[in-house]
């Protein structure tokens, strides 16, 4: 099956990368199954993800008319059983562009197509059906199955649409616009958290696995019930916790605080990122079962570091590492959906001394690649190496990164003041040595209202796409705004141990991945809609938390 799908895909993208208006001949090719909707929809994705980064694609109406349908076949999910007036190519181009901007009624629809005959000469119709024909078509003649692809391919074209900035029809997450606005009341909130918490937490947890074996006497459960209850406490250590703990919990046995931190300890990195790895998958299959959530996505690579050590470093220098401040601490990466996402991080790693960016990119890009289909990379000036950016570029994503200012960037940008412009662009090669190099086009923009009257009000992006695709860059922040609460998760310690440092951070990952998890499913149930607004607070999470530890 793998082998049919790449082979289905690679026609897509041949078609898709094409930046002509017109789609070039179809490969008919018998090596893919024609009739699978799940290809079908996922095809769709491929082609509008290439399709919009073109700047003169910009027309969602367009891309309905010309999405490429004519390998598709239709006729096992056509339930009349004699012929019909209209081909179901047609009628599917015609639903998509109903679906898209959300009308409710086939005479919206019709409407439509009889202000606009181009639209109705691109899809196909020489004479337009009635009202009746189009509900029949829908209702009765379309398979359910072939209901739900339309309905999720156009909100996946949407989606694709408002990412390379243009005009929508509707707000991709809503799904009509009759839909009606409810604000629940908090204790309507709570009551639904309180239950998905419960479900969301029995699918992460059993995951995690300290290789006690069977015969022990305290469940494995109260270790993880333990950690979790010091990342709800802000600076309590496992000591102290397990303490405290004895006494909060309504459990009869509760590990001691040495014990936890031993089997913490006899972990290996490589075991805690693996666990990480399938409690974040069960994560995703429990949120991607609603319709807001899309495995296509925006993410971003950052670093982040624990609080400075001020300790003796002997026998440690390989692990706590020296921080742009001059100082020293135990330094991580991560990678996390961004943008319009749930913002989930899909992997954690500890960094060593002699690992390079590139290393961690490419180790947290094949975790999440396993995990979710990744369109776009954001990160920081950090990240700028050319070998990077290539090797992003070679797996076909899409890159936007800030450069450092030399030299030349800087004698450019002056220029730019004198001149005036708020915004140029040139290409530029990146050498990879050995006579190889990476074109990228380097994007000059003025930041609004710069404190500075010189050059330095000049930021200078690299980018892969379309330069109008450095506005995603704005999305960069909420990789940082997650650091902030992950921070507020964690265990307090005192130990050098590299294990149990970095166990602590992942865990605290994985809480704060719960929490925006339980919000997206408590939103959809209650509104029907996902906001970045978090409804429930990570102190609302914790609360529940705690009630699930027994500790409520």
């Amino acid at each position: 099956m793998a082998s049919t799908q790449s082979s289905r895909r690679d026609v897509f993208r041949a078609i898709a990368t094409d930046s002509h208006r017109e789609w070039p001949a179809y490969d008919t090719t018998q090596l893919y199954d024609r009739s699978s909707l799940g290809a079908l929809e996922e095809d769709i994705g491929t082609v509008a993800s290439a399709w919009f980064a073109y700047e003169e694609h910009n027309s969602v109406d367009e891309f309905i008319c010309e999405l490429p349908l004519q390998y598709v076949d239709l006729t096992p999910h056509d339930q009349y059983d004699e012929p019909a007036t209209y081909a179901m190519r047609t009628l599917v181009r015609a639903f998509l562009l109903k679906e898209a901007y959300g009308w409710d009624h086939e005479t919206a629809l019709l409407e439509y197509l009889k202000d606009q005959p181009v639209i109705q000469q691109q899809l196909g119709f020489e004479t337009l059906p009635d009202q009746s024909t189009l509900w029949r078509t829908w209702h009765c003649r379309f398979s359910p199955d072939l209901q739900e692809t339309i309905q999720k391919s156009a909100r996946t074209v949407l989606i694709n649409a408002n990412r390379e900035g243009s005009d929508v029809p509707r707000d991709p997450l809503r799904t009509s616009e009759s839909h009606e606005e409810t604000s629940p009341t908090d204790h309507e909130v709570l009551t639904r958290a309180d239950v998905i918490t419960e479900q969301v937490s029995h699918i992460a947890y059993p995951v995690f696995s300290l290789n006690r074996g069977d015969s022990c006497e305290i469940h494995s459960n109260a270790f993880w019930d333990l950690q979790t209850y010091l990342g709800l406490r802000e600076n309590l250590a496992a000591n102290e916790g397990a303490r405290s703990f004895l006494y909060d919990s309504q459990r009869d046995r509760t590990p001691l605080g040495h014990a936890h931190r031993d089997h913490i300890r006899g972990l290996s990195i490589e075991s805690i990122r693996e666990m990480y790895h399938e409690a974040l998958q069960r994560l995703i299959d429990q949120v991607s079962e609603t319709d807001v959530f899309h495995r296509a996505g925006l993410v971003a690579i950052d670093t982040t570091e624990a609080k400075p050590f001020t300790g003796d470093r002997t026998g440690h220098e390989d692990e706590i590492l020296g921080t742009k401040d001059g100082e020293y601490a135990y330094q991580w990466a991560t990678i996390q959906l961004v943008g319009k996402a749930v913002p989930l991080v899909l992997d954690a790693r500890p960094i060593r001394k002699g690992e390079s960016r590139r290393e961690i990119v490419e180790d947290l890009l094949d975790s999440a690649q396993d995990l979710v289909h990744v369109d776009r990379v954001l990160m920081d000036r950090a990240f700028d190496s050319q070998h990077i950016l290539e090797e992003i570029d070679q797996r076909g994503l899409g890159y936007v990164v800030p450069k450092r200012m030399y030299t030349s960037e800087r004698a450019q940008a002056k220029r730019l003041l004198r001149w005036d412009r708020d915004r140029y662009v040139t290409d530029r090669k990146l050498h990879l040595g050995k006579n190889e190099w990476h074109e990228t086009p380097l994007i000059y923009r003025r930041r609004e209202n710069a404190e500075s009257d010189d050059y330095t009000q000049y930021s200078v992006f690299m980018t892969n796409r379309r330069p109008g695709a450095v506005h995603f860059y704005a999305s960069r922040w909420e990789i940082e705004s997650g650091y902030k609460t992950i921070k507020r998760f964690m265990a307090a310690t005192t130990s050098k141990n590299f294990v149990l440092r970095f166990f602590y951070f992942a865990f605290a990952s994985l809480l704060y991945s719960i929490w925006r998890a339980v919000d997206l499913l408590v939103q959809i149930e209650l509104t029907g809609e996902y906001e970045q607004t978090p409804l429930i607070t990570a102190e609302n999470t914790l609360t529940l938390l705690k009630k699930e530890t027994g500790i409520g």
